[in-house]
């Protein structure tokens, strides 16, 4: 038969059986300076996760921002106010994550988000012959 949680103790909530009771378990004992308890490998692990998520956002907000740019410009007859709500929101988005987060600036010159852009943008329009290097780059 089990005994419990001793007095002033809580059980240990897994990583695999609920994160976000981990994740709230984890904090607690961090708060009460109980170290020795604290799930050190999956901590490490998830505070990584939370950069690689800060630069996935950013990634995809500069995919959809310069897809939607190249659109502007290659189909002019085209033109719809929501692309310019949609590069307006976009081009906010990014600079509120390099305000956040400003780390991030070392990303800026990743040559992956031009390649989604110009997938995008062959999807979302069906042209071809986008440059294939973005024109900002030197």
């Amino acid at each position: 038969m089990s005994e419990g949680p001793r007095p002033g103790r809580h059980p240990i909530q897994t990583y695999e059986d609920d994160i976000v009771a981990w994740a709230n378990e984890q904090a607690r004992l961090l708060r009460e300076g109980q170290f020795d308890r604290l799930d050190i490998t999956h901590i490490a692990e998830e505070i990584d996760d939370v950069g690689k998520s800060e630069q996935r956002e950013l990634a995809r907000r500069m995919a959809v921002l310069l897809a939607h740019l190249l659109k502007w410009r290659y189909q002019p007859e085209q033109r719809d106010p929501s692309w310019e709500i949609t590069i307006c929101n976009q081009r906010n988005g990014v600079r509120r994550r390099l305000a956040k987060t400003p780390s991030l600036k070392a990303d800026l010159g990743d040559a992956e988000w031009w390649d989604d852009a110009t997938i995008r943008a062959v999807q979302e329009t069906r042209l071809t012959g986008f440059p294939e290097h973005c024109p900002c780059r030197s």
